[in-house]
């Protein structure tokens, strides 16, 4: 369906339109009473989410590419089947990389608009090994934002998978920001050969930082000094949350992030991984969420 079609079937006069990028790409654009928002159909991928009279609350690099098969870098990338690297396959999954297919727009009551999008298995997911599932994702934009990943097991025998929403958030200024809500928690280091380690502290970024933080529900905050707000994460049907920001070095080996990126980018990562891995019964759902918002 091309973005004609889309903005036939779907457009909301002065709410919701859609537009294909240079390179083929099809966006949905919102701009609502309550909020702006960017959304790609390849990997059901927000890109934007801009409550009314605020800084941007999503970071997307203006290195990243948006060119069909290609990750893009930034917003809430997709995390479906696996967590980070697959020898042979694609790095967090193959979900991100696909175009997903829009199945219904609305404008609420409320002034919020919602898009619901699904995915069924393809020719890269069946040669991955997963052929029997059916993923959907609903998005909601408003003056907070909601989203939600739906697994559907098709088959009769239990699916393994991990899945995140893989959230970037724009901050004033790394070494302004402080964490909090993942106190008391174990931690895998991925910086340091996968030490597990135990989270006393608010998280202060300092250097390289990629903490598989295992087996928390809680609500994260990230309280942003430069810009006077805190950003509040929470969510449910997620038992793993995940900090990263690649620092210096690693930023500079990233070709689809400008060289002080790092400064203004961190991702909180609302997940299912390693330890937390889901098993999913055969005819099963599964249903994580997260619901972000400003105070």
């Amino acid at each position: 369906m091309t973005a004609i079609d889309l903005q036939t079937r779907f457009g909301i006069p002065g709410a919701l339109r859609f537009a294909d990028t240079p390179s083929g790409l099809i966006r949905a654009i919102i701009s609502g009473p309550q909020a702006d928002a960017t959304l790609y159909l390849q990997g059901a991928h927000v890109t934007e989410w801009t409550p009314r009279g605020q800084h941007p609350v999503l970071f997307t690099s203006s290195r990243s590419r948006f060119e069909p098969g290609i990750p893009i870098r930034g917003g809430i990338p997709i995390v479906f089947p696996w967590f980070g690297p697959r020898t042979g396959a694609s790095m967090h999954g193959f979900a991100r990389n696909l175009p997903w297919t829009l199945e219904s727009a609305a404008l609420r009551p409320d002034g919020a608009v919602e898009l619901c999008l699904s995915l069924s298995p393809t020719p890269e997911s069946r040669a991955a090994g997963y052929d029997l599932f059916h993923l959907q994702f609903r998005a909601v934009f408003g003056f907070a934002c909601e989203i939600e990943l739906k697994v559907h097991n098709s088959a009769d025998s239990p699916m393994r998978f991990e899945n995140a929403f893989h959230t970037y958030f724009a901050v004033g200024g790394i070494g302004e920001v402080r964490i909090t809500g993942l106190e008391d928690t174990t931690y895998v280091d991925k910086t340091a050969a996968s030490v597990r380690k135990q989270s006393e502290v608010p998280i202060s970024i300092t250097g390289e930082t990629d903490q598989v933080h295992l087996n928390t529900t809680s609500t994260c905050e990230i309280h942003d000094r430069a810009w006077r707000r805190t950003i509040v994460v929470e969510k449910a049907g997620s038992n793993t949350t995940v900090v990263w920001n690649p620092w210096i070095e690693k930023n500079r080996s990233l070709s689809d992030m400008a060289p002080d990126d790092y400064q203004h980018m961190l991702c909180i990562e609302t997940a299912n991984a390693l330890d937390n891995a889901v098993i999913l019964p055969g005819g099963g759902i599964h249903q994580m969420r997260a619901a972000i918002r400003l105070q």
